[in-house]
């Protein structure tokens, strides 16, 4: 009879190289107990890798390059977890601003807005993730640019935004068709909607 942890990864083989998972998504195996052990275990072996409590990943290996083991961005944790939680999330301040090219700043503790519970998700080296609660209001955002484009401004602040932001907000927007962008302006403040107004002017 195969054992939790054979089934553990055979479950986690199926899904691919690449993919991040939680002990939630092998209850059915076992108890939680044993399900976590089995988890420590093939990490030990170096099957999958712990990319922080209680999250895993069944790594892609770069043989090509030769450079091992290829770790997610910081965005697919986060939205794995979110898609887990059934929560929606928004990146803000400098990584919603890196994310648009208005930094290159990359932070190392990345913080997002979420509908989902508060939590702070440490990754080693000194990066995390952090997920703030907020109104679903601030959420309600149809188009993911429109989100994004209004917290990487209220990052910046309406009193620092110069010609430069202004022609890279234009450039980033002008991707998106007028009306998509437009139909959140009711969500967005006064000064940004100006903003996203003239960049299709």
């Amino acid at each position: 009879m195969a054992s939790i942890e054979d089934n553990i990864l055979t479950a986690i083989q199926a899904k691919g190289r690449g993919s991040i998972f939680f002990p939630s998504d092998f209850t059915s195996y076992g108890e939680v107990k044993a399900v976590g052990k089995s988890l420590e275990r093939l990490t030990a072996k170096g099957d999958i890798v712990r990319l922080a409590r209680g999250i895993y990943l069944y790594p892609e290996i770069d043989t090509v390059l030769g450079l091992g083991v290829l770790m997610p961005s910081i965005e697919q944790i986060a939205e794995t977890i979110a898609r887990r939680d059934k929560a929606r999330i928004v990146p803000t301040g400098i990584y919603a601003m890196n994310k648009l090219g208005l930094s290159t700043q990359v932070p190392m503790n990345v913080v997002y807005l979420t509908d989902g519970a508060p939590r702070k998700v440490s990754l080693g080296n000194g990066r995390s993730i952090q997920f703030k609660y907020t109104t679903p209001r601030n959420l309600a955002f149809t188009n993911p640019l429109a989100m994004l484009v209004t917290f990487a401004l209220k990052e910046v602040g309406k009193d620092n935004v110069t010609e430069d932001i202004i022609k890279r907000i234009k450039s980033v927007l002008q991707k998106e068709r007028k009306e998509n962008i437009l139909a959140d302006e009711a969500l967005m403040p006064a000064w940004i909607r100006n903003i996203t107004r003239k960049a299709y002017e």
